[in-house]
């Protein structure tokens, strides 16, 4: 959605395919990190955006055992909102597309399920969806596939992915919230067990870690066991987690930590999850593809609007955002071998670490997590003009 706002801004011609009907979908990467706020504001859309309901997180707590500590600071941030804002993706996606709807070179087609490539020569020259009124057959200079870790796109376009492995899976709910519960969205963790609570104003979204392939055993334990672990990591949730009456109140994410060799061929491109899918370590995914969709339109705005988009343009895209990519799912995965596989592996009370001990000692480290969690390696800027506005010129 942001790739084709920026194309369209600039003057390219978009057609974004969506299979669903609507955004409606819960349980998706809601963290909007710093450097995707800065973004908006680039594009003077901040103050707006930020109009929709949202919470804001700017300092990052976790409570091991009983002790809570502070795991990283955005405050300090050289960004012009220094912290998280939680907000449903349907709502990020719905203002984009609202934004991007002003365009005229911006269509997007709802319903609308992209099940094969249209080859030509060696190159790719379209796409074929399934609709509710039958088959549609598009054809374009270029197609970006952004449809996530299970990528249709991908797999037709025959791309090879690596596997980086993950320790975990995670299992998604909601919870109530009431007016007495603290306002802090936290990371609980014990032996055991660990859970993410994201405050949302009228309820908690939930994440609630096992062990990688575990679902059948946790399963077989029973709804109450899941309930009792839940209430000992947090308290106040003990007088409403029967409202996880079965496991379908209850989401399972099978966590994936992959990354395309080559995120490119003649005539396509992959961005996103859909190139390289993220753990949900930190929340980054979505910010990650919005800084892919940001060096894409930066690198092809012009080429496109001039028909002469070649496989070495897209591969700079790659060279550009691989980078990014390698160092944070590098970090992600220390964090999920380090921390979450012994954490999940624990019999025995945890204490806090001794880095984390330090950055209580001394605030500043905090800035450290803070800057890599909010900002992330090589973050992109809006390079394309908007070409409908007086004075704008493509590639200026």
């Amino acid at each position: 959605m942001m790739l084709g706002f920026l194309l369209a801004r600039a003057g390219v011609d978009v057609l974004v395919l969506e299979k669903h009907g609507d955004f409606l979908r819960d349980f998706r990467g809601d963290t909007v990190h710093p450097s995707t706020l800065e973004l908006m504001y680039e594009l003077g859309l901040l103050e707006e955006f930020l109009k929709r309901p949202h919470q804001e997180l700017r300092r990052i707590a976790v409570q091991i055992g009983e002790e809570r500590v502070w795991g990283g600071d955005l405050s300090h941030l050289p960004t012009h909102a220094k912290f998280l804002a939680f907000m449903p993706q349907w709502d990020f996606l719905n203002f984009l597309a609202e934004r991007a709807s002003a365009y005229p070179e911006f269509k997007l087609r709802m319903q609308a399920e992209v099940f094969e490539l249209i080859n030509e020569n060696g190159s790719v020259r379209g796409a074929r969806a399934r609709t509710a009124q039958g088959e549609l057959s598009v054809r374009a200079d270029l197609v970006v596939g952004t449809d996530g870790r299970t990528s249709t796109v991908r797999q037709k376009a025959g791309l090879a992915v690596t596997d980086q492995g993950a320790p975990m899976d995670v299992l998604w709910m909601r919870i109530s919230r009431k007016e007495s519960d603290p306002e802090q969205s936290l990371g609980r963790v014990s032996a055991g067990r660990m859970m993410v609570t994201i405050n949302r104003g009228e309820y908690w979204q939930c994440a609630f870690l096992i062990p990688k392939g575990g679902i059948e055993e946790t399963k077989a334990r029973g709804v109450d066991k899941l309930r009792e672990d839940i209430a000992m990591l947090v308290p106040h949730f003990r007088d409403r987690v029967d409202e996880l009456q079965s496991w379908d109140d209850i989401k399972l994410l099978t966590v994936k930590v992959d990354r395309l060799e080559k995120w490119f061929k003649p005539g396509l491109l992959c961005i996103g999850d859909a190139a390289h899918a993220m753990s949900p370590v930190g929340g980054v995914g979505i910010n990650l593809a919005v800084q892919d969709a940001v060096a894409a339109a930066n690198i092809l705005a012009t080429p496109l609007q001039l028909g002469k988009v070649n496989p070495a343009l897209l591969e700079r895209v790659q060279r550009r955002r691989e980078f990014p990519t390698r160092v944070t799912q590098r970090l992600q995965i220390v964090i999920q071998n380090r921390v979450i596989r012994r954490v999940l592996g624990a019999a025995q009370p945890l204490s806090v670490p001794w880095v984390v001990k330090l950055m209580q000692k001394w605030p500043v480290l905090l800035r450290i997590p803070g800057r890599a969690i909010g900002m992330g390696a090589r973050p992109e800027h809006i390079r394309t003009p908007d070409v409908h506005r007086a004075g704008s010129r493509l590639g200026s």
